[in-house]
């Protein structure tokens, strides 16, 4: 049966989702440059991400979406699985948002122009005056009730074990007095897991678990130490036990 999936992954899903992702690229694109980038900058990645997880017949389940208010803003800090992340939350979060997103994404052909079209938030690490040109972008996007979805750990995990959070994503909640909401992403590993068989996808329940948002108790370094600890401890006590 695995086999029989790993054929029909190369035969249907490829195609289809490569054809997809030019044309979504191409709609966000052009959509973003002629009209409202909020609407082009969400709708059609959220579409393309919910297709990509049905063609592949993964079942998905959320919770906690009655946690969010609509209108509010918040940073949404997630654990990073694996590529099948990005899909998850695009396609299921239920919320408009930017991504933060490592600069050297920028260089993917069409993807890195429709990133850069929909105004998500290349974070340039080359230097402090870089880094702060990142965080003035991302309180220029933080309005009218826009979010944020970060990675904390900075990059996916091989082992399947949850990193270490950086500070980043909580010092801007911090200096905005924005709400942190934490996700917890269970299943991506198995889905896409770096160790075996890394050119195919394994069939395995998603699930996103949103949890209540952490609202700030202050401003600077103790509250920027309390909503990360808590972030952490809160994301943690939802993954799966493998």
């Amino acid at each position: 049966m695995k086999y029989l999936y790993y054929l029909y992954q190369l035969v249907v899903v490829l195609p289809l989702f490569l054809c997809s992702t030019i044309l979504t690229a191409l709609v966000t694109t052009i959509g973003c440059t002629l009209g409202d980038g909020h609407f082009w900058g969400y709708y059609p990645g959220k579409l393309w991400s919910q297709f990509t997880i049905r063609i592949l017949l993964l079942p998905v389940k959320v919770e906690g979406r009655k946690y969010v208010e609509k209108g509010q803003s918040y940073v949404f800090v997630a654990n990073h699985q694996g590529a099948f992340d990005i899909f998850l939350i695009y396609g299921f979060l239920g919320r408009n948002f930017k991504w933060m997103m490592k600069q050297s994404l920028r260089k993917i052909p069409l993807v890195g122009k429709a990133c850069e079209a929909a105004h998500h938030i290349f974070v340039d690490k080359s230097g402090p005056s870089k880094i702060k040109e990142s965080y003035e972008k991302a309180r220029e996007e933080l309005k009218d009730g826009m979010s944020l979805v970060v990675f904390p750990e900075g990059a996916r995990t091989h082992t399947g074990k949850m990193g270490p959070f950086r500070r980043g994503a909580f010092m801007l909640a911090d200096e905005l007095q924005l709400p942190v909401v934490p996700l917890t992403i269970n299943g991506s590993f198995n889905v896409l897991p770096r160790q075996r068989d890394g050119r195919f996808v394994h069939w395995h329940p998603l699930r996103l678990t949103i949890h209540q948002p952490i609202y700030p108790v202050g401003k600077g370094a103790d509250n920027i130490q309390t909503i990360m600890s808590e972030s952490c401890q809160v994301i943690k006590g939802s993954l799966e036990q493998e």
